[in-house]
């Protein structure tokens, strides 16, 4: 008999009871729907949202970065959603938290839950072989749809090989198997127990899921995460270059010079194929989407209650040399009891993270992705350390709740990685 999970038996319900509506006038069932965690409806106090203000502002100066919109929830003390500097040198209209971005690497999370959702709904298993729905890649036999997700298939990464080309020809549209194949002629590393940040492995996982399911990977993400999570902003485009919304944070990089980066002139690639980043780093989104999200996925929200396996239950160390809270699964990094992901797309730089206790919640956007991912990846966890100290509004108690790391630890981090520098002096 095939099974249904209750997120597809609540829509299949929905369904029916709609035409029971048309038949007999009576009302539809609701559908699955996401109960967010309690949240305190407040600003958080003013001396937090000043610390948060300036850790965003430093990060904004040290990448390039023009704009940001940035969004905390701490679900005992208040919320900060707000957006800050303007779209770019040129034109200096103010950002607002309405604007769609590009999230970058967060999509790989939404790549997983497709495949959970599918596993859950019996189209595929986890353990199925890459080339069983993938051509081409017949060598891959030994890797599972499993690694792809978990970044264990020993598979290497395109965006080095590829990063000048999708600057100079944004409008470029790229077949996955082709952008993935950068990547796939990499030396691996040893599959299945080790971790290796893959971008081509979520290009492989999008192309696999798509046959599978015989539907289109922007199509599967609103079946299966942004229609159940009533995520209006979201969505992955389609591959044609376009901005990342009708109302869109713009976009930038900046073009080297020497000794550095020409920091008063960055460029604009707002205007981009989808196609760069398909279903490893294509989906756009809000900050109100993002947070609400990242913090459904970190508990997985959209998963039956006990749902096995546990997609976060066994992370691997992120490296050799990480620290021992840092570690990766799922789609996903688990950075001490938060769950999330960041990185960077041409243009923006991207970081989202929840604690699925509590359901404490920091996602940023900047709109300069030249620094890469890691600075939008040190500031969110820079904010998080400042609000998770945020007092408890009245009548609230704040929860046992700790990070293994402070907030000047990666304010120092950001600033020591500024890339910004003035041109050699004339001689």
């Amino acid at each position: 008999m095939h099974h249904l999970s209750s997120r597809r038996w609540r829509a299949a319900a929905a369904g029916a009871a709609a035409l029971a509506l048309v038949l007999t006038g009576c009302a539809a069932e609701d559908s699955f729907s996401y109960t967010p965690p309690e949240q305190v409806d407040a600003a958080l106090p003013d001396e937090t949202t000043a610390q948060l203000q300036a850790a965003v502002e430093n990060a904004m100066v040290t990448t390039g970065a023009t704009g940001a919109i940035v969004g905390v929830w701490v679900p005992w003390s208040g919320t900060w959603v707000t957006g800050l500097g303007t779209q770019s040198v040129e034109d200096q209209s103010e950002i607002t938290t309405d604007m769609t971005f590009r999230i970058a690497d967060v999509t790989r999370m939404m790549t997983c839950d497709v495949l959970y959702g599918l596993v859950d709904d019996d189209v595929v298993e986890l353990d199925a072989s890459v080339p069983e729905y993938v051509s081409g890649v017949a060598h891959l036999e030994d890797i599972t749809l499993l690694d792809l997700c978990n970044g264990t298939s020993g598979i290497g990464s395109s965006e080095a090989a590829v990063k000048g080309m999708w600057l100079n020809t944004p409008e470029r549209v790229w077949p996955a198997l082709e952008l993935a194949s950068f990547g796939l002629g990499q030396d691996p590393v040893t599959a299945h127990t080790t971790y290796r940040d893959s971008d081509a492995g979520y290009l492989l996982l999008g192309l696999a899921l798509e046959r599978a399911a015989g539907k289109s990977a922007s199509e599967l993400i609103a079946e299966y995460v942004t229609t159940p999570l009533e995520l209006a902003g979201t969505t992955l485009p389609g591959p044609k270059a376009a901005a990342p919304g009708d109302v869109a944070l713009s976009g930038n990089y900046l073009p080297a010079i020497e000794g550095g980066f020409e920091c008063t002139a960055p460029s604009d690639v707002t205007v981009l194929s989808s196609s760069t980043g398909f279903t490893d780093s294509g989906v756009v989104s809000t900050i109100d989407d993002l947070g609400r999200y990242v913090q459904a996925t970190a508990r997985q929200g959209l998963r039956d209650e006990g749902a096995e396996p546990g997609r976060f239950s066994a992370p691997l160390p992120v490296s050799p040399k990480a620290e021992s809270w840092y570690q990766a699964t799922g789609g996903a990094y688990m950075v001490g009891p938060l769950v999330g992901q960041h990185g960077w797309t041409p243009g923006y730089a991207t970081a989202a993270y929840s604690d699925p206790t509590t359901g404490f919640t920091v996602a940023v956007v900047l709109n300069n992705s030249t620094a890469g991912g890691s600075p939008a990846a040190y500031l969110a966890w820079e904010l998080a350390a400042i609000a998770s100290k945020a007092p408890a509004a009245a009548g609230e108690t704040a929860p046992e709740f700790g990070l293994p790391f402070t907030a000047e630890q990666y304010h120092q981090a950001i600033t020591d990685r500024a890339i910004c520098a003035t041109p050699p002096a004339a001689e």
